[in-house]
């Protein structure tokens, strides 16, 4: 059927901010949803209180607002605008929460509103647990055997019934909060409370636990014809029992025979089919008993998925905006795919090649948290490693994780006492697939291996064939010894040259030399939905080591950007905004855009978004041979947070050219001593400060600057392993733990301002003019994480002479380390005496936050003084402030109960929100500055 003409203006409800369970892969979603209705001549109306993503960005939309996700904020857009429908299926849970509450209150009907691609009735469906499971059981299909239970007696009586080992899944909530694995009735009675109070209608499923079955999911979209299309198989290499979010998938399935996938083909549409009427995406769980092949339906989401995202990197299929298209009317065949521009949307994407989805965890953050995996997500980001076989796309994806693994093992961080291995594998945690190869490796049987984990055989077998490899490849002394034959076929199996090179104990260049002398180089692959059975042209492409190259380097001008790889906590989705808008600027700037990253949740990973995009790890094996094909005039590093930052020395050694800002320069600004003397030289006040090399160094450094502290390693990310500390005692347990967990860095040691006020200004230098884009004084006092503090644009209690000393300082250090682009440096005020204390030469954390505030293309304009294609003074840069802009940190601390959740020196907060007043006297402020108090009170 057409598209429904009477559609002229959609709101579409974002999902806030980042928090553990709902991530960015949401900003991917909305931004081409929106993009998808607007190619339709569809205003498009936004709401997200996230200052950090693209999708808040007026490019995305025709109508920004960045205000709370409520009620309240919703009939104000509707007083404003007028709306013909809303898209809440784009924002994950919280704005499908919204717009039932919404519904509720009455104001969708008020204004005359219809929601489009969901069915509400449908939704409660897959939310109520009980609902849910007699309806699956009406259509023929199976689920677990369990009971709900809306009180703590209840509770029990379905555990007397069902027996251990069972689930406990709350209904209503997020990321499997408040879920539990259950083994011994002792442990039943804490788990069902923490389940109860975590359910916002206090209730919960008490649910026999199938440990050990396979777990499948389905990603799915259907039009108003009720015709299906199903997406993308994907596969969690763990079992049942651990988060979906928390597991290694693999797509195409690796392990299901043929007539268990038509099974799950069929029982999936079929169960998506009887859910309602809506047009949009969909996402089924099932298990599956690996002995009998039985299966069982776990849940349906009937809206795009956190998994939405990762099935549209991982096919190249567009799901958010075909979904988007569909909620106005298409029908699947009345549209194209947007790959082949050929074929039609209702043609099922195909896989030549296998993609491994790796989580990103962050617990050193969170000191006595539970390593341990289960049903409550923990991973803070993911990453996808594709390859031509299943073993290259996990060493791929290993790479790409940025925790200094070369790969799957063959690196310095194997273990090597049995014991310790097998007690890993017994209990998944982050680092379970590592321990997995070490137990192979040591000679543990496979069959210990599955019954200690319950990972299916061929998986372990893949892993084995590593092991077998590595054996054989310690016969050889030197790289030149390997036979041709031999380095290809572990160069396909997705070894690093330092993988190679740590097994033969010789440097990774001697094995890079040879194999390139040998001819064995990277090829590149196109992600075409169709396994190249139809003419595709899209600029997404992965290496491998195959003899065909189908990414042909054009004669354009070529500027290269690095990604920032997996979300983490202290590099997040802001990161990803302004790769963005640096890839914007060079298209603009009539020069090629090619984009490295290998987060599949992002925007800069989309297919259309850069010139040319490679799903690559951010590795310096795999750029340097992209660097090598495309031959760029440059690299910009600026823009990937401090992932991007780290690679510029090896830039530099290879002769590269980076973009903006030299690396000498850069460097000078990371390296503390001489950053230090040159703010002596020009006469920047600066906390005293020394560099340790061993503990009685930083002791005797500590004395001399006089207690408090703060100590922290040299080139980290986000506060990694800050501290404040007060005597020596404190001072040398802390320094040993910095060495023995980072032995290759230095020890900073700084005097600690006690009782001082922070604030940081972000500026664009374009090496003759500073424009300075914001000054932002932090709430709470120094001591506290810049990206755990609230901020407030502009300053508020700053005297007059401390902001006209920052500024001068700003332009001081930027012309004196002759930036080209980004700064952003932290003050710490004391006694109205302004101290300079570091310097970041890229974009920060903030930098996206005061874009929005101020309505200006702060990163578009950095980019392009960067590549010295303009001058600051060819912008005519006009502020837009409007009252004061606060940004608000947001944590996750209810997925880790029993961590430390004061605030310190190093970084906690998973993302951020911002909040517009107009002026200080607003009850928001109000509270927030009596926490300053509050701490200072401390």
């Amino acid at each position: 059927m057409p598209r429904d003409t009477s559609i002229k203006s959609v709101l579409i409800i974002g999902s806030g901010p980042i928090i553990i369970g709902q991530a960015c892969e949401f900003d991917y979603s909305g931004s081409q949803a929106s993009r998808s209705l607007r190619e339709e001549g569809i205003e498009v109306t936004l709401i997200n209180s996230n200052p950090a993503t693209i999708m808040t960005d007026p490019v995305t939309a025709d109508h920004i607002y960045l205000l709370p996700l409520t009620v309240e904020s919703i009939e104000q857009i509707l007083q404003e605008r007028q709306i013909d429908a809303v898209l809440p299926t784009m924002g994950g849970q919280t704005a499908l929460n919204l717009a039932i509450e919404v519904g509720e209150r009455g104001v969708w009907e008020k204004y005359n509103v219809r929601l489009i691609g969901v069915d509400l009735e449908a939704i409660e469906l897959a939310e109520n647990r009980e609902a849910f499971r007699e309806h699956v059981v009406s259509i023929g299909l199976s689920v677990a055997p369990s009971f709900i239970a809306n009180s703590f007696l209840e509770g029990k009586d379905a555990a007397q019934k069902i027996g251990f080992p069972l689930v406990i899944r709350p209904s209503y909530t997020l990321g499997g909060t408040g879920g539990a694995f259950v083994h011994k009735e002792e442990e039943f009675d804490p788990a069902l409370r923490r389940g109860l109070s975590m359910s916002p209608t206090h209730e919960v499923l008490v649910e026999r636990a199938v440990l050990g079955w396979k777990e499948f999911e389905l990603e799915l979209l259907r039009d108003a014809n009720d015709n299906v299309v199903i997406i993308c198989t994907v596969e969690n290499l763990d079992p049942m029992g651990i988060h979906t979010g928390d597991s290694i998938t693999v797509a195409p399935a690796m392990t299901l025979s043929d007539t268990a996938y038509q099974q799950m083909r069929d029982e999936a549409i079929l169960a998506m089919r009887s859910l309602g009427n809506f047009a949009g995406g969909c996402n089924i769980q099932f298990s599956q008993d690996p002995v009998t092949e039985k299966l069982i339906v776990i849940e349906i989401n009937p809206r795009v998925s956190r998994s939405s995202a990762l099935a549209s990197k991982a096919t190249g299929y567009p799901i958010a905006k075909i979904a988007a298209k569909l909620a106005i009317g298409y029908s699947l065949d009345e549209l194209k795919n947007q790959i082949t521009q050929t074929t039609s949307a209702y043609f099922e994407p195909t896989l030549d090649y296998v993609i491994v989805k790796m989580p990103r965890w962050n617990f050193a953050k969170f000191l006595g948290a539970d390593h341990s995996l289960g049903l409550q997500m923990k991973s803070v980001g993911e990453v996808m490693g594709i390859g031509r076989s299943f073993l290259e796309a996990l060493q791929k994806a290993c790479q790409s994780l940025e925790i200094g693994r070369m790969g799957l093992g063959a690196d310095k961080k194997e273990w090597i006492r049995t014991s310790d291995v097998l007690e890993r594998l017994e209990q998944a945690s982050d680092d379970r697939i590592f321990r997995l190869k070490d137990a192979l490796r040591l000679g543990v049987p496979s069959k210990t291996i599955q019954k200690l984990t319950k990972i299916d055989p061929w998986f372990i077998k893949q892993i084995k064939r590593l092991v077998k490899v590595e054996q054989r490849l310690l016969r050889f002394n030197v790289a030149e010894d390997i036979p041709e034959d031999f380095m290809r076929e572990l160069k396909e199996m997705g070894y690093a040259d330092a993988q190679i090179a740590w097994l033969l104990r010789i440097e990774e260049k001697e094995v890079t030399d040879y194999r390139k002398k040998l001819n064995i180089r990277r090829t590149y692959k196109m992600v075409d939905t169709c396994a190249a059975e139809f003419e595709a042209g899209t600029p997404y492409f992965y290496s491998t080591f195959d003899k065909e190259n189908e990414s042909i380097p054009s004669d354009k001008k070529k500027i290269v950007v690095l990604g920032s790889g997996p979300n983490r906590i202290g590099q997040g989705i802001e990161f990803d905004y302004c790769c963005v808008h640096g890839l914007m600027a060079i298209k603009e700037s009539g020069m090629e855009s090619i984009m490295i990253n290998c987060n599949p949740e992002t925007v800069s990973t989309d297919f259309d978004i850069a010139d040319k995009l490679y799903f690559e790890p951010v590795f310096w094996e795999h750029i340097e041979e992209i660097l090598e094909l495309e031959k760029p005039e440059g690299v910009i590093v600026q823009l990937g947070g401090q992932t991007a930052l780290k690679l510029a020395e090896r830039f530099h050694k290879t002769g590269v050219k980076i973009i903006g800002t030299s690396y000498e320069n850069m460097d000078l600004a990371e390296d503390r001593g001489a950053f230090s003397d040159l703010l002596k030289e020009l006469e920047i006040p600066y906390p005293r400060y020394g560099v340790a090399n061993d503990a009685d160094e930083a002791i005797k450094i500590a004395n001399e600057v006089t207690y408090p502290v703060l100590v922290r390693p040299s080139y980290v990310l986000g506060g990694q392993s800050m501290r404040i500390v007060i005597n020596d005692d404190e001072l040398e347990r802390h320094v040993l733990s910095i060495f023995k967990h980072l032995p290759d860095n230095k020890v900073l040691i700084d005097q600690f301002l006690e009782r001082a006020k922070e604030a940081e200004i972000d500026a664009i230098c374009d090496g003759e003019q500073v424009h300075i884009m914001g000054i932002m004084e932090h709430i709470e006092p120094a001591g506290i994480h810049s990206g755990d503090s609230s901020a407030v644009l502009p300053t508020y209690s700053l005297s007059v002479e401390a902001v006209a000393q920052m500024v001068e300082y700003t332009e001081k250090l930027a012309k004196a380390l002759d930036i080209r682009g980004l700064i952003n440096i932290q003050f710490a005020i004391k006694d109205d005496k302004v101290y300079v204390i570091e310097a970041n030469p890229r974009a920060s954390r903030t930098t996206p936050f005061i874009a929005k505030a101020y309505k200006v293309p702060y990163l578009k304009i950095a980019t392009k003084v960067m590549l010295g294609t303009h001058k600051l003074s060819d912008f005519d840069i006009k502020p837009q402030p409007s009252g004061f802009a606060i940004k608000v940190p947001v944590f996750s601390f209810e997925k880790f109960p029993n961590v430390d959740k004061n605030l310190g020196p190093e970084m906690k907060s998973t993302g951020e929100a911002i909040r517009f007043i107009k002026d200080l006297s607003d009850p928001f402020f109000v509270e927030l500055d009596r926490q300053r108090y509050m701490y200072l009170a401390r």
